[in-house]
């Protein structure tokens, strides 16, 4: 009908524990977080590949990726997961994440595209707001 808009598309955001690191509680209480402050959350589990993360990415179509790392391998599975985002032509996905990550690290991610690193301590309410902010607040919501 005439001056019907259309509903704002929610933010997507896919979260993911990739590697062999088993802890899971983080990932999921952000991913409640941010579920229940509507954004449409694709929670892959734990034990995925870089590969798994973004195949399911580009089908989910999301405009972010989040990944928790508590396992130490975070310089090598944060820039497989940019870089197969580049081969894939899906540079448009954001890639952001956090867990045990020293801060001369977090510099590094950032140069390589990472857009934002979390280290412990950081509130829910920062998180949300972070991806509120750099997703862009659909309106009304």
């Amino acid at each position: 009908m005439a001056g019907e808009s259309k509903p704002a598309r929610k933010i997507r955001i896919l979260t993911a524990k990739v590697g062999l690191d088993g802890h899971d509680r983080g990932i999921k209480v952000i991913s409640r977080a941010l579920r229940d402050a509507g954004v449409e959350v694709i929670y892959t589990g734990l034990h995925q590949t870089p590969e798994m993360v973004v195949e399911a990415a580009i089908q989910e179509d999301v405009d972010g990726i989040g990944i928790s790392l508590l396992s130490g391998a975070h310089m090598t599975l944060f820039p497989e997961i940019i870089r197969l985002l580049k081969e894939r032509d899906a540079e448009d996905i954001v890639v952001f994440g956090g867990g045990i990550i020293p801060d001369g690290d977090v510099k590094a991610l950032e140069e390589i595209g990472v857009d934002k690193v979390f280290t412990p301590g950081t509130s829910l309410d920062d998180a949300v707001g972070y991806v509120k902010q750099r997703f862009g607040e659909p309106a009304g919501v």
